[in-house]
């Protein structure tokens, strides 16, 4: 071990909360990587908790508690901080009462209107906002929907700027993506809500009752997660599990606090026996 790798090991193991990207970085589709059950096991062994903040709106918190159990992960709703509670949270203080057009899949609109939102997936007069997520149901209708509304000036979110989604077979449009159609047939460019602002962290951080110095932020995408730990002000560990190569670590201007290879070498770090 040289001493990068050591410093590595010593900063992460004072860490008391591990804040998770999900895509790329424990998972690819429904595959876990080696080793990520004993990292989790092993941070809660060591007196640490972790907290899943992922921008992939597409699942609400209870699909995503559904799917990391049928996998192969107890999980439970406390465990996740998604782009779409992000999002809520700025909807109350940015937008409460106004209509809002939910661009994205079933499970989205459904938490939001679990949250008490008055969301449409319906063009009508009187919508005041449109708001996008990871639309994995997304269609023709949907997009001439938004470009009305766009049109006609609504205010114009998105929950995250992911150019793609990692899979099995590769990647996927992913949100950005989507904004970026958008763009060449409107003109318009969304507020976007989840990582790389930082209140993703920060938020993540408060909910988990931590202080900044406790937390890092584990990902596999430079411009979304290492950017919103940067943006934060919080130890950040970059993954080539998923969607950023070393090539590409080497032409960002953003720097992690540490790059390896994946989740299992970072459970060698903070083992202990």
């Amino acid at each position: 071990m040289n001493a990068e790798e050591m410093r590595m090991r010593d900063t992460l193991r004072e860490k008391k909360l591990y804040l998770l990207d999900m895509d790329g970085t424990l998972y690819l589709d429904n595959d876990l990587f080696p080793h990520c059950l004993d990292f989790l096991q092993t941070v809660r062994k060591n007196g640490g908790n972790y907290l899943y903040i992922t921008n992939n709106s597409s699942k609400s918190v209870d699909k995503y508690v559904d799917k990391m159990n049928r996998i192969g992960v107890s999980a439970v709703p406390e465990d996740f901080f998604t782009s779409t509670d992000a999002a809520c949270v700025y909807l109350r203080g940015n937008y409460k009462g106004k209509k809002i057009y939910a661009l994205g899949t079933a499970s989205f609109r459904a938490q939001l209107k679990k949250e008490g939102f008055p969301v449409t997936d319906v063009l009508e007069d009187d919508i005041d906002c449109l708001l996008m997520g990871y639309d994995t149901e997304l269609n023709y209708r949907k997009l001439e929907d938004a470009c009305i509304l766009l049109g006609r000036g609504v205010e114009y979110l998105a929950t995250n700027p992911d150019w793609v989604c990692p899979t099995s077979y590769g990647y996927a449009p992913d949100c950005g993506s989507f904004a970026e159609m958008l763009f060449r047939a409107t003109g318009r460019r969304p507020f976007f809500i989840g990582k790389p602002k930082p209140d993703m962290a920060w938020l993540a951080i408060e909910k988990a009752g931590m202080k900044m110095e406790d937390a890092v932020l584990i990902g596999d995408r430079i411009y979304t997660d290492i950017a919103c730990g940067v943006n934060a002000g919080i130890t950040t560990v970059l993954v080539f599990s998923g969607e950023t190569t070393r090539e590409d670590l080497e032409k960002s201007d953003v720097k992690p606090t540490f790059a390896c290879q994946d989740i299992a070498v970072i459970y060698d770090m903070i083992r202990k026996d």
